[in-house]
């Protein structure tokens, strides 16, 4: 499944930017009122140039002891990232991002202009139905369709391990 077809995608909000020059101050007051835990750093073309998230701030502005007033997200924001296009396949990304220990993924057009930015949530939410049906349909093939009690245990058994790896994946 292309990361575009999922019905969840179109209704995204966009993603919160600035520019490389918007001090860490700024930045963070961007997020702090939009309660993003990351914004993306973009040129005047909405070319992504770089992330900064939460743990950025952290440390390399506070941890670092600098003045957020005077130290711009360009000389913070993590620069080497990888980005997506809404046509790749959503389960190869989940895959990746859960290998590199990445959260964020830009979603860029043709252009490589900022388009969306989705997380390693987003995917495992968008995920979960598909996953479900699956295994329901598993389940009823192998079992039969007199274990509703068991397709029900199986099913808080399987959402009770993903979310728990996930929390330990992020914590």
């Amino acid at each position: 499944m292309k990361i575009k077809d999922r019905v969840e995608y179109t209704t995204k909000p966009d993603p919160l930017t600035c520019g490389p020059e918007e001090s860490i101050l700024g930045a963070a007051k961007k997020m702090s009122s939009k309660n993003y835990g990351a914004i993306v750093v973009v040129d005047g073309d909405r070319k992504v140039l770089g992330l900064v998230t939460e743990r950025d701030i952290m440390r390399r502005t506070v941890a670092e002891e600098r003045n957020p007033a005077d130290t711009s997200v360009g000389e913070i924001m993590t620069s080497e990232l990888r980005v997506a296009s809404e046509n790749d396949n959503l389960i190869d990304w989940l895959r990746i991002m859960s290998n590199e220990r990445f959260r964020r993924l830009p979603i860029v057009d043709e252009d490589g202009r900022l388009t969306s930015i989705m997380t390693q949530g987003d995917f495992v939410s968008y995920t979960w139905p598909d996953l479900m049906t699956q295994a329901v349909t598993l389940t009823k093939s192998t079992v039969g369709n007199s274990y509703q009690i068991f397709l029900i245990l199986a099913a808080v058994l399987a959402y009770t391990l993903l979310v728990g790896t996930a929390f330990t994946l992020f914590a």
